[in-house]
């Protein structure tokens, strides 16, 4: 499978549509962080997202991935609908940026932020953890749907604003 790059630009408000649609498609992600001695680390995390498309989720500070985005604040995550089938129209997203635990005000965010996705979440039944905060600086979208098979466009994140930076085409993925 040959990987092509393509000159057709992206609009940044369906690139923004198509990423929105995508961070709702799950609630789960893999966190990827970066372990001593540079090696891989990934979590997965109930996720919450605002309309900036910072990823907020709730996790140990003592637990490896916590550990890992306060000494490197370099993280990815992968955000798919797990119910996809093989053979069908894909769709994902990944994004690429810096994480750091959230205090104050930036945490009463991320609070309010993740109790609007999960009603449920119950802030004094977990009260050891504490609340992370990507900020994507880039952001990588496949919707086979609404881009066509086998297209992945990639974009800048400033502010929660995209903008188009390139569409590769993977040749023989229809």
């Amino acid at each position: 499978m040959a990987i092509r790059r393509s000159t057709r630009r992206i609009g940044a408000v369906r690139i923004g549509t198509v990423a929105r649609k995508l961070l709702d498609a799950s609630t789960l992600c893999a966190i990827s962080t970066v372990a001593p001695r540079g090696r891989a680390h990934i979590n997965t995390a109930y996720f919450a997202w605002s309309n900036r498309l910072d990823v907020v989720w709730l996790s140990d500070p003592h637990a490896a991935h916590s550990r890992n985005v306060r000494a490197r604040e370099t993280v990815a995550i992968g955000i798919y609908d797990s119910h996809q089938s093989w053979g069908k129209p894909d769709r994902g997203i990944q994004l690429f940026g810096a994480a750091a635990e959230v205090v104050g005000a930036a945490a009463r965010d991320a609070a309010e932020t993740y109790a609007e996705r999960f009603p449920e979440y119950r802030e004094s039944e977990l009260g050891g953890y504490r609340f992370y905060r990507c900020r994507p600086q880039a952001l990588k979208v496949f919707d086979e749907r609404a881009l066509g098979a086998g297209v992945f466009v990639t974009a800048t994140v400033r502010s929660g604003r995209v903008a188009w930076r390139r569409t590769e085409i993977y040749d023989g993925a229809s």
